[in-house]
This record gives structure tokens, sequence and C-alpha cells, in this order.
């Protein structure tokens, strides 16, 4: 019971590493609200997890709607100890090709999501005298992948906000770190499977991405995220962990 006693905001917490992370802290011990745009999955989610969870709609890219899910999670567990920033976008293209609506949707969903969240969370954080902020992040932070121009620079956005929030709030005993997944299994890959010509070649090629040649599947995320959320990590902050397979270990 590693989070006893522990009140935890996920964000994108409706399905994929969300879902598998806000699992995993119920059974840790935390109380936990399952945010997320689609509520009625996160109703479902919420309450498979029973009465230490509580779904609540929200965007991520709407300040007042994320003040409101930070004041709903106080209002209803009595305080916020551990905010994962977990909700994601990704769309194909190059600087050249890419729209730039969609360029502002990618930075604002990955990138904004952050700041604003963090925002409204880290002051009910810093009452408690101490917490705990997850970023999700990407390998695309690390190195280029092409044809993921938004993507990337969104991802590699939160890795230095990562830092920087760390030393801004580390004298609030609020430690900040980020998560670097490989490619995790999910939704968004269930869905292309259904838009390529040749699914198992496209399977096998993103199994081959890492050298111990599969994809990643949500718990394992989700797991570095309770060592990070958790008293384990008590000396951790502003740090990167990558969970890739060793995929940039090439």
């Amino acid at each position: 019971m590693r989070l006893e006693g522990k009140v935890a905001l996920l964000t994108g917490a409706a399905s994929g590493i969300g879902a598998a992370t806000a699992e995993l802290f119920v059974k840790e011990g935390a109380k936990v609200v399952v945010a997320d745009r689609n509520i009625e999955q996160a109703r479902r989610v919420a309450s498979a997890l029973g009465d230490r969870a509580l779904a609540v709609g929200v965007d991520v890219v709407i300040a007042q709607q994320i003040s409101d899910a930070v004041g709903a999670t106080v209002e209803a567990f009595g305080g916020l100890d551990i905010l994962v920033n977990n909700a994601g976008l990704g769309i194909r293209g190059s600087v050249v090709s890419t729209l730039e609506e969609d360029w502002d949707r990618i930075i604002d969903v990955n990138l904004k999501s952050v700041y604003l969240c963090s925002k409204y969370a880290i002051p009910e954080i810093a009452k408690r005298g101490k917490g705990a902020i997850v970023n999700i992040s990407s390998t695309a932070a690390m190195c280029g992948i092409p044809d993921r121009a938004a993507y990337v620079a969104s991802k590699g956005g939160v890795a230095a906000l990562t830092r920087s929030m760390a030393l801004d709030h580390a004298d609030q005993n609020i430690r900040i770190n980020s998560i670097a997944p490989g490619v995790i299994w999910s939704s968004y890959y269930e869905k292309m499977l259904k838009e390529v010509p040749d699914p198992e070649g496209f399977v096998n090629g993103l199994k081959a991405r890492a050298p111990i040649n599969r994809m990643g599947q949500p718990h394992e995320i989700a797991t570095m995220a309770l060592f990070l959320a958790s008293e384990e990590s008590s000396f951790a902050t502003g740090a990167i962990f990558t969970v890739d397979g060793g995929y940039t270990a090439r």
C-alpha cells in the first residue's frame, strides 16, 4: 500500500496508460480522480475501481475545466497529493505538411496542459506539505521521429518543463519527474491497424523498434508512475525516466 492515504488526479485516464495507472494507484491505497474528455469512459473506469475513484470530465486545454477538476478532487477526497499529466495526442506531419491548427492542438494538449494542470494542482499539493507530479513525455523527447514534428516538439517541451518545474518547487517538497515511454500498445495503434494495408507487418515493425522485440504494455508505464509518485523515489526530482525496451540505447 505504497500510496495509502494519498489522493491522485490523473488526466487522460479513461484508457491506456492513464487507466492502468489509476487502477494500480487504487490497489496501492490511493484515492484517484479519473479525468478525461471522454466522461462516459472515465465513469466506466472509475466505476470498476469502486468508491476510491471519481470520474471527472475535463478538457485539459481549458483552464476553467482544470480548475474545476482540481476543486472537485479536493471536495471529494479532502486534498491532493499527486498529479499525473498523461493526456496526449499524436498527429502525423513534418513542419511543411502539418497544418497550423494541428500544430496548435498538439502543443496545447501535450504541453500546455502540463502547464495548466500543474498551475492549479501545485497550490493544493503544497498545502499537504509534500507531493509528486509525474509528466508523461516520450522517447521522442530524446530523439527525432520522422513525420511527427509537432509531437516531437511537444514532448521535448514536456521534458524541459519537467526540469524547470522541479527546480521551482523543490523547496515546497514537491518532486516533479517525467516518464519517457517507448512504443506502448494502445487504442491509438488499434485504430491504425484498421487503416494499414499490412497489419501484421505494421505490428512487427513496431516490435522491432525495441531491442527486446516487443511493444510495451500500459501497466509497465503505470508501475514507473507508481514508483515516482511514492516515497520510494524520494530523492528523485527533475529526472526523465526512459521506459522503452532499449530503443534509445541504440
